[in-house]
């Protein structure tokens, strides 16, 4: 039997082995949401150009792609209209000021509020 000392010791490592497992669980899930929402951005973003590029050709509204990239676009659009004044001479830049949204959260928040999560943990 090992002295007493010895086992503490043991017992110290096996909870510090575990303590960096849930660590390393914790970084993993933070950085694999992060990914993910930065992807569903991307996608998002696309699909936000898409909607400009048919505002221009006026597609058949019957198409259910059209009547898809629409329903995701729309309500998006419609709070920016609202609340900012971004029509001029005729023009809706509410799509540019979507996609400036989609890049601020991109760069800057998603990668600042995973760093906080992942930082705070340890």
């Amino acid at each position: 039997m090992p002295p007493p000392r010895a086992h503490a010791s043991l017992r110290g490592a096996k909870y510090q082995h575990g303590r960096v497992c849930r660590l390393f669980v914790w970084t993993n899930l933070v950085v694999f949401i992060a990914q993910v929402l930065q992807q569903l951005l991307y996608l998002y973003f696309w699909i936000v150009i898409i909607a400009a590029v048919l505002s221009w050709i006026e597609p058949n509204p019957y198409n259910p792609i059209v009547r898809f990239i629409y329903a995701v676009t729309e309500p998006v659009f419609s709070w920016v209209r609202e609340h900012l004044p971004v029509i001029f001479s005729g023009i809706d830049l509410s799509p540019l000021v979507v996609i400036l949204g989609i890049q601020f959260l991109q760069a800057y928040l998603i990668p600042t509020l995973a760093q906080l999560l992942v930082s705070g943990v340890s």
